[in-house]
């Protein structure tokens, strides 16, 4: 009786000491040595010995051989081990490979076509089942892993690497490293140097085109000096009135040369009591009535002394308009109120007033 199921392929022989007593003399002993074979049924499958990985060159021809594989058993049958290789039934159908039964226990590895290309498969896994002769018959599946390599025209292995595939005729690994690393760096000096530019502060351009502004000008005191003639043109505030007078029609000196040339569309004569806002009105057509001109606008407002009275304006604008700085005769012209005036400033052939 065993006490223990018994497995041949652990322990196939048993050592035993049998002892035999009388029941009525217990000191009358013996004791015979007995033998257990452990007889072999078939409980095991057959396998691959050991990890097969074969090789197929990218130029092998149809039918080629490149590999023969073996299997082993554990069980021990009378008659010996026989042994049977196909394919698996989820290969049957391959198209790269097929195997071919040796009849003694090994079998083939042969190609099915050929052209194979690396850069388009480079592993192939092919699944064999090895089936043996017991009772029952047991089977176990085992991959064979193929490789796609580089060979030359002798069938000699160059290369089974994808990455060894692309790199160029005796250029190292670690040369390759080295020219990436120095692209890496030299890509990034390049976007350091462009970040740099585009955060560097831009000088402020201005297009003449641009360039247009609404200028309004105020003048609450005469004689404002040399200030006033720093940032404007002083023949800007001519007094439009004396300019009909002159028999000349004064256009405005901050018109671009566009509008200027478009005054023949505003009317060339003003009347003598026309006022500023009637000359305001009028360049305001000129303008609306170019269609070339930019928006450039400008308004000036002027504030003329002595307007409406005998003798006009008083500014000093005016002083340009006199033909000579000492001749006064104009102002007996202006009546009995400013009669003590031409006396004193007038030319007189007479003694000199008693005070």
């Amino acid at each position: 009786m065993t006490a223990r199921p018994l497995d041949r392929e652990e322990f196939s022989w048993h050592n035993i000491t049998v002892l035999a007593m009388e029941m009525n003399n217990p000191s009358q002993v013996g004791s015979v040595p007995v033998t257990i074979k452990v007889l072999d049924v078939n409980d095991n499958a057959p396998k691959f010995p050991r990890f097969y990985e074969a090789s197929v060159c990218e130029n092998a021809k149809a039918g080629q051989l490149i590999q023969t594989v073996s299997a082993v058993d554990q069980d021990d049958p009378h008659n010996g081990q026989h042994f049977y290789y196909s394919l698996a039934p989820e290969a049957a159908n391959n198209p790269n490979f097929t195997v071919r039964d040796n009849q003694d226990n090994t079998a083939r590895i042969l190609t099915r076509r050929s052209g194979f290309r690396q850069q388009e498969q480079s592993v192939f896994y092919l699944p064999i089942l090895i089936s043996d002769n017991g009772q029952p018959v047991l089977s176990s599946t085992g991959t064979l892993t193929i490789q796609v390599c580089s060979c030359d025209d002798d069938g000699h292995i160059l290369s089974c690497s994808p990455e060894a595939y692309m790199l160029p005729v005796r250029l190292s690994r670690g040369a390759l490293i080295a020219i990436l690393a120095c692209i890496f760096v030299l890509l990034v000096l390049v976007l350091l140097i462009l970040s740099m530019r585009r955060h560097r502060k831009q000088p402020y351009i201005i297009d003449d085109e641009e360039n247009i502004h609404e200028n309004i000008v105020r003048y609450d005191d005469e004689g404002g000096g040399e200030e006033d003639t720093e940032a404007f043109d002083i023949a800007a505030m001519w007094n439009p009135r004396e300019a009909q007078a002159g028999g000349a029609s004064k256009t405005r000196q901050d018109m671009l040369p566009e509008i200027e040339s478009l005054s023949r569309y505003v009317p060339q004569t003003c009347a003598v009591n026309s006022t500023v806002h009637s000359y305001v009105l009028a360049k305001l057509y000129e303008a609306d009535m170019d269609l070339w001109a930019a928006p450039f606008d400008s308004l000036q407002t002027y504030m003329f002394e002595g307007d409406g009275s005998v003798a006009g304006s008083l500014s000093s604008l005016q002083s340009a308009t006199s033909d000579s700085e000492q001749s006064f005769d104009f102002l007996t012209d202006w009546g009995p109120r400013f009669r003590k005036l031409a006396e004193l400033y007038g030319a007189s052939e007479g003694p000199a007033p008693l005070w």
